[in-house]
């Protein structure tokens, strides 16, 4: 080996020395926003989450159908809790908000399209840096999950949802899929390819429903609690 080459090596080992003790402190990080999580959302009480793309405009039907929904779900005596930003989120508080009901919002911060909308209570807005940290609140303190249309990080927190229920790692609550035009060819492709090859069975299908009606959508959740307990999941 060259004397250049080792040159190399010890910076590049200096480098990953200084990268693993840079990891050990940000475990402190990762942990304040476990418990600041984990204070506030467990004072708020029952929530149902309400997701789906920040890139829905207010002229769209889903919007439309988002704010309904939030304020069929404080009606019933739920809150309303977001990924906090725009599009079917924003819906999903607005609904809450006009309704008197409580509206949370689980912020992140992106490279773009994401903000705070304005219709998150003042003392229920939590920013995140870590997507895993939010999902888990998610996880942990709604009581139901109504999907709406989404992109990447929709079916990132609905196949979470899916997959804890399935390997009995959480409780089991309601999710619920709106919009039947955009869901259905997902589910066809669960019957299709992953039950056909054996890597869901027929009872993983018992886990959501499809539906494009607010009404159907609100009242799965309530009738599922009218006969279950209101508790964190795990």
């Amino acid at each position: 080996m060259s004397l250049v080459d080792k040159i190399k090596r010890s910076i590049n080992y200096r480098k990953w020395t200084y990268v693993k003790a840079n990891d050990s402190w940000s475990v402190f990080k990762i942990m304040s926003e476990f418990v600041n999580g984990y204070e506030t959302l467990s004072r708020i009480g029952p929530c149902v989450a309400i997701f789906g793309s920040a890139r829905i405009k207010e002229d769209s039907t889903y919007y439309q159908k988002a704010v309904e929904t939030g304020t069929k779900l404080v009606e019933k005596g739920f809150g309303v809790i977001t990924g906090g930003g725009p599009g079917i989120m924003e819906a999903g508080n607005k609904g809450a908000h006009d309704a008197g009901g409580k509206s949370v919002g689980l912020n992140i911060v992106l490279p773009h399209e994401q903000h705070s909308n304005p219709y998150i209570d003042n003392d229920k807005s939590i920013n995140f840096d870590y997507f895993y940290i939010r999902k888990t609140m998610f996880t942990r303190y709604s009581q139901g999950f109504i999907a709406f249309p989404g992109g990447f990080g929709t079916l990132d927190e609905l196949s979470e949802a899916l997959t804890l229920m399935q390997t009995n790692k959480i409780a089991n609550f309601p999710i619920v899929m709106f919009g039947t035009e955009f869901w259905t060819p997902l589910v066809d492709w669960f019957k299709q390819t992953l039950l056909k090859e054996k890597m869901i069975g027929d009872a993983d299908f018992n886990i959501f429903h499809v539906t494009d009606d607010v009404d159907e959508a609100v009242n799965i959740i309530d009738e599922f609690y009218k006969k279950s307990e209101l508790k964190p999941n795990f």
